[in-house]
């Protein structure tokens, strides 16, 4: 799929990564999935999701559809998108409310919930248990200005070299025949 990274057009599964993904959301909701139900039938309707969110940030979802029919389970996966914009996910991380409901992609939902995982260690609000590695933190240095002149003078290695440089033994297409009149 063009506009994609690889990894998202595999749509490969990773079992492993899906268990810690459930577990994440069970301790931070507070209940376990239902009994015997696949994780991604568990998620279809958007309430656990939804209820995921509203823990991370009390009432970041006002109205959670907890019955009615497809219709408002969809607007539960909607209403999870915003709310995971509003908290800081990146909109590039989201996967698509077809990926979940249709169970197209659901290897895109689970990298969501994990960027959800990840975005929530910049919330100092957030006390509970946290998914995936934190993110990279700012490493500031401050230079003085005799520093700063002396790196104008060198000549870093990514400026190349031309020394030795020609264009001999190159071809590039047939030769130019000047043919002289008699």
């Amino acid at each position: 799929m063009p506009g994609r990274p690889i990894w998202q057009c595999a749509n490969k599964r990773e079992p492993e990564k899906e268990q810690e993904a459930q577990k994440w959301i069970e301790a931070v909701i507070g209940e376990k999935f239902p009994a015997g139900v696949p994780y991604e039938h568990a998620l279809r309707d958007g309430i656990i999701l939804c209820k995921l969110m509203n823990r991370l940030q009390p009432g970041i979802i006002s109205k959670v559809n907890i019955s009615g029919g497809d219709y408002k389970f969809m607007d539960n996966i909607s209403q999870f998108q915003k709310a995971c914009i509003k908290y800081g996910v990146p909109d590039t991380d989201l996967f698509q409310s077809t990926d979940l409901w249709d169970q197209k992609n659901i290897a895109l939902v689970t990298q969501t919930i994990f960027a959800l995982g990840r975005t929530s260690y910049k919330h100092q609000e957030w006390r509970g248990p946290f998914l995936g590695p934190r993110p990279a933190e700012e490493n500031r240095r401050e230079f003085s200005e005799d520093v700063l002149r002396a790196g104008e003078a060198v000549i870093g290695l990514q400026a190349g070299t031309n020394k030795m440089a020609s264009q001999s033994g190159q071809n590039f297409g047939a030769s130019r025949k000047i043919i002289l009149g008699k």
